[in-house]
């Protein structure tokens, strides 16, 4: 078995095998979703999010999940994030960059990274697979968030203890991070009914 120097090298190298559409999700909403983050070649910039006006502070999740959607027109996505915490401070802190504001949050697609094919076996670019780009980019690409879900892994003793006496907000959802780091852990049930309740259609009835 491999041996990872940090806690941070393990959950990027698990997040890497997870599928461009996060485990669990409903049928219909399989298209046009991309993994933003952890980043597959070292040195390419990939997405990131930020509020509008800031130029340097940025919110880069430990993986970030993209879905596209709109049209060319009015173009926005729906997104995902992981965030693996090694304390209770930490966890404060990435609350805190997630939490609800009146601030439109912003998501940034570099243009290196829209020009890349999607993946070893997939040859198609990302620009194209959106769905929503007639051509392709001259620069990043900045798209609104409607929709913001987040997972956050802690370590077991914090997670018992943070289940147990606190209530998580309505794009808040949590687990262990020994689920998050086990190789399995796309084909874990327990997960994939997890994320398919953090999916938009879980609130309609009979959405598939």
């Amino acid at each position: 078995m491999k041996e990872f120097r940090s806690l941070d090298a393990l959950v990027r190298a698990r997040l890497r095998a997870w599928p461009h559409c996060p485990p669990g999700l409903a049928r219909g909403e399989r298209k046009r979703w991309l993994r933003g983050r952890p980043a597959e070649v070292a040195g390419l910039c990939h997405p990131f999010l930020k509020l509008p006006g800031h130029r340097t502070l940025r919110t880069l999740p430990d993986g970030l999940w993209l879905h596209f959607g709109g049209t060319p027109a009015e173009p926005f996505v729906d997104i995902l994030a992981v965030e693996a915490c090694a304390s209770l401070s930490n966890l404060l802190d990435k609350r805190s960059r997630f939490a609800p504001s009146t601030h439109a949050l912003l998501a940034v697609c570099p243009m290196l990274w829209l020009l890349s094919p999607v993946g070893p076996t997939d040859p198609t670019p990302r620009w194209r697979a959106t769905g929503i780009l007639r051509a392709p980019p001259m620069q990043a690409v900045v798209l609104p968030v409607r929709d913001l879900r987040v997972l956050y892994a802690l370590k077991t003793r914090h997670y018992n203890s943070f289940a147990a006496g606190q209530v998580p907000q309505a794009h808040e959802y949590f687990m262990p991070m020994d689920a998050l780091v086990a190789e399995d852990a796309p084909d874990n049930p327990a997960l994939c009914a997890l994320l398919g309740r953090a999916s938009a259609a879980a609130n309609f009835l009979g959405a598939e």
